[in-house]
């Protein structure tokens, strides 16, 4: 047997006695971790090892059509374990943390029913942290707001946004990059709603309530290995007829949809706009998928996470 060939097996091994004994003690299995860490792979193994389900947790994932930008399981890897929340909801559909949570728990709850075993994989964070811990309360969104802040933001620049979340709230504008228009225009919208500010709102949270007991389990990779299989999995998507399925959606009537503005889809767009040359854009959705690794290794941080 080889040394990968062992290190492998080492992970499998440790990965399983952790999941094991996670579910034993009524815990959740949750599988965490940057994109292209092996998280997939890790939630299979586990799932065919353990009779369990996987529970997808991924914001791009849970849309119809978005299949090759947001990595979605191969048609193999779907008949490997059941999975549920994977395409299961139309382009446009307004899915939010909350109305994720509410879905997991549900599919949580009728796995176990028929004596199988959850198994939450993705890395929205959010969202996972939406279903274990709940969320801060705030006011729903006002569609008419977010139109005021997009108009806003077309005319002078999401930085002119930013500055006015600066104003109210500085240290959710000092946490929020002036381009991230979405959360940006959340926090001042809470504001706006409120006389809060959202950063005191998380504070005051702190997702300190524990609504459903998770183990969150990870794949120990390096920052240099990271990079490699972050190259790999951009260079495979493209090769795989990303830029078409972007076009095909834009077509649609789905360029607008909330699952646009993730990480490659939103450069694709770009680049089919006239907005990025095409010899940029295999690089241009490196260094995103990087930036976005990179905040999921932040949130690695504030939990308990068991690598392997």
């Amino acid at each position: 047997m080889s040394a990968a060939e062992r290190s492998a097996e080492s992970v499998a091994a440790v990965a399983l006695a952790r999941a094991r004994r996670a579910n034993e003690e009524g815990r959740v299995v949750a599988i965490v971790g940057p994109t292209a860490s092996g998280k997939t792979e890790l939630a299979l193994m586990l799932a065919e090892a353990l009779g369990g389900e996987i529970v997808s947790a991924d914001s791009v994932q849970i849309y119809e059509r978005f299949d090759i930008g947001s990595g979605k399981p191969s048609p193999d890897e779907l008949r490997r374990a059941p999975h549920h929340l994977i395409g299961t909801m139309a382009p446009l559909a307004a899915v939010d943390a909350a109305r994720f949570a509410e879905l997991a728990l549900l599919a949580i709850t009728d796995v176990r029913a028929r004596g199988r075993v959850p198994i939450v994989c993705g890395g929205t964070f959010l969202w996972q942290k939406a279903l274990f811990f709940g969320l801060a309360e705030a006011p729903p969104p006002s569609p008419e707001i977010r139109a005021r802040h997009k108009a806003l933001a077309d005319a002078e620049g999401r930085a002119a946004l930013h500055a006015k979340l600066g104003e109210v709230d500085e240290a959710s504008a000092l946490r929020l990059h002036p381009n991230d228009f979405l959360r940006v225009s959340r926090a001042l919208e809470i504001f706006e709603q409120t006389g809060e500010r959202q950063s005191d709102v998380h504070d005051r949270h702190a997702f300190k309530e524990t609504r459903l007991a998770p183990t969150f389990i990870a794949t120990a990779v390096m920052p240099e290995e990271l990079t490699a299989r972050i190259e790999r999995r951009v260079a495979s998507f493209l090769s795989r007829g990303l830029v078409d399925e972007v076009r095909s959606l834009v077509a649609d009537g789905f360029g607008d949809a909330r699952a646009m503005g993730a990480v490659g889809y939103k450069e694709t767009r770009a680049f089919l706009a006239g907005e990025l040359p095409e010899s940029e854009l295999p690089d241009a959705i490196v260094r995103a998928t990087r930036v976005y690794a990179r905040r999921q290794r932040t949130w690695l941080n504030h939990v308990a996470v068991t690598y392997v």
